[in-house]
Parts: structure tokens; C-alpha cells; sequence
């Protein structure tokens, strides 16, 4: 840590100077989310399918009757015998879903891995979010978080191919990435009466996902901060005993 030491007196002008940044970045936050709500739809007009603990069910499904649903794309290829580490960090930072229900929205999880591979993944990591299979079925494709130019033009983080090499960004263009994508039901009533139409409002990748990491919000009031990339922490499950109790010699 190089953090000068100084009088009570001269950090207090240093905290003040800061918390002037701190209201001027929250304001521009607030700016950026109106933006977010008014955000234009768009109507889903493809049947996707995914596999369930009830068994296949619908996009309008997941929604479990609610007027919202968020979708968390965790990488998990179907080669792979467990998910991925990174959006296994996201998951642990998922609070408890009452409040999300509470407020009309629903969270899942959505990954190309069979329901077989997912179901026992969930259960290792004690994890409550409900957790669905899009394997077999466009829905990865389609929202790209799967790309695969045998399936559909390559497109990641709203670049397409040719930008995403002007700007190096080929390790995105094969395989698995992260997102996350935010649907609507058009009409209320609908919703309760479990069908209607089924909107798409918003869809994030990359840094875009660092809103939904509470590990990473603690760590940045730290003077040491995140002192380690998303994909450098291990499943929770993995850590040594000392380390998960927060004992360091």
C-alpha cells in the first residue's frame, strides 16, 4: 500500500475533493439509466426452447409470471464438465431473489451445456437461481454469446467480425462469452396470465457486466481494490480453507 499518511485535516480536504467526483460519476450513472429505460424494444418472435427442472419450457416461461426477466448467459460449452470460473464469481454475487420478485422481475440463468451437466454444477455450488439449457436451440446464437460462423455471423459486444479484428478483439469471435439480456412482457395482463408478447429491451457483455459484481463494488472502497481480474478468482468452492475464512499470515 502507498497511500500517504497526513493530518485528520488535510485528508478531509482530499475526501471532499473526491466526493465532488463521486456525486459528478453517480450523476452521469443516473443520466445513463434513464437512457437505459427508454430504450427502444424489440418483439421476440422466435419459439425458443430451453430445458428446465420441470422440463422444456418456453421463453414466456421463464418469466414464472412476472412482467420482467433478466437472463444471465453463464458460460458453460457443452464440452466443458463445470462453468465457467468468472460467471461462477457473477452467480455467487446474485442476493437473494425475493427483492427481484418483489419488484415484478425475475432472474435466471441461461447456459448451451445439456440440463445433465448443469443441474449437478448447480447443486456443488449450492446455488438458488433458477438455471436453464438453451443446448441444441439458437438462443446463444442469437444474442451472441455463442459465436460460431458455422451458425450465424460473428458478432460480440455489438461489433461485428471485421471490427472486432480492426480492434484485437479475436479471442471474442469463437466460443463462449458472458452477457447479460433484459426482456419485457408487453402487456401486464398478459404476463399474469402467463403469455403475450415477449420483448427484448437490453443486452450487455464485457465491462457492461462489472454493474452486477458486489464483490468488485466492496473492493473498490479499498485501498488495495479489485487486486484481481474476473476471470483470475476460482470457484468459491476451490479456495483453501484459511484463505475462504479471511485469515492471511
Amino acid at each position: 500500500m502507498s497511500n500517504p499518511v497526513v493530518s485528520r485535516e488535510e485528508w478531509l480536504v482530499a475526501r471532499r475533493r473526491l466526493l465532488e467526483q463521486e456525486k459528478e460519476a453517480f450523476r452521469a450513472l443516473d443520466a445513463v439509466r434513464a437512457r437505459r429505460r427508454e430504450l427502444p424494444a424489440v418483439a421476440v418472435d422466435k419459439d425458443y426452447r430451453f430445458q428446465g427442472p420441470s422440463g422444456e419450457v418456453g421463453l414466456a416461461d421463464l418469466f414464472e409470471g412476472r412482467r420482467q426477466l433478466i437472463v444471465y448467459h453463464f458460460m458453460f460449452d457443452p464440452a466443458w464438465d463445470e462453468g465457467c470460473t468468472s460467471c461462477s464469481f457473477l452467480t455467487d454475487n446474485i442476493g437473494h431473489l425475493a427483492h427481484l420478485h418483489g419488484a415484478d422481475t425475475t432472474l435466471v440463468l441461461v447456459s448451451r451445456a445439456p440440463y445433465p451437466k448443469i443441474e449437478p454444477f448447480r447443486e456443488r455450488m449450492g446455488w438458488e437461481v433458477p438455471w436453464y439449457s438453451s443446448h441444441g436451440g439458437d438462443f446463444n446464437y442469437d444474442f451472441h454469446v455463442t459465436n460460431d460462423e458455422a451458425v450465424a455471423p460473428v458478432e460480440y459486444n455489438y461489433y461485428d467480425r471485421e471490427a472486432l479484428e480492426r480492434r484485437g478483439l479475436t479471442p471474442f469471435m469463437k466460443g463462449e462469452a458472458h452477457g447479460v439480456s433484459v426482456f419485457v412482457r408487453a402487456d401486464e395482463d398478459a404476463a399474469e396470465a402467463g403469455d403475450g408478447a415477449v420483448l427484448h429491451t437490453y443486452s450487455s457483455y464485457g465491462r457492461g457486466l462489472d454493474l452486477l459484481l458486489g464483490t468488485y463494488n466492496y473492493l473498490d472502497l479499498t485501498p488495495l481494490g479489485r487486486q484481481k481480474y474476473v476471470n483470475e478468482f476460482s470457484h468459491h468452492d476451490r479456495y483453501g480453507a484459511a484463505e475462504a475464512a479471511g485469515c492471511h499470515h
